[in-house]
């Protein structure tokens, strides 16, 4: 099992999480300063978690 392919798989996942959990924050929100920049943080993370997680599976090569 390659550790980097797994470590890609787990940065995706946790990309994906925080993705979702921004659209929920965006969908309960009032517009108050405090629910902006919770969906700024949420989501910066989770597009950065999930490129790079990507970014990562792709470019590791298979060596079984």
């Amino acid at each position: 099992m390659n550790l980097k392919r797994f470590f890609g798989g787990l940065l995706t996942i946790l990309g994906i999480v925080g993705l979702i959990y921004t659209a929920v924050i965006f969908a309960g929100t009032s517009g108050g300063t405090r629910d902006i920049k919770s969906l700024i943080i949420y989501g910066i993370l989770g597009i950065v978690f999930f490129m790079s997680g990507i970014s990562l599976v792709r470019t590791t090569k298979d060596e079984s």
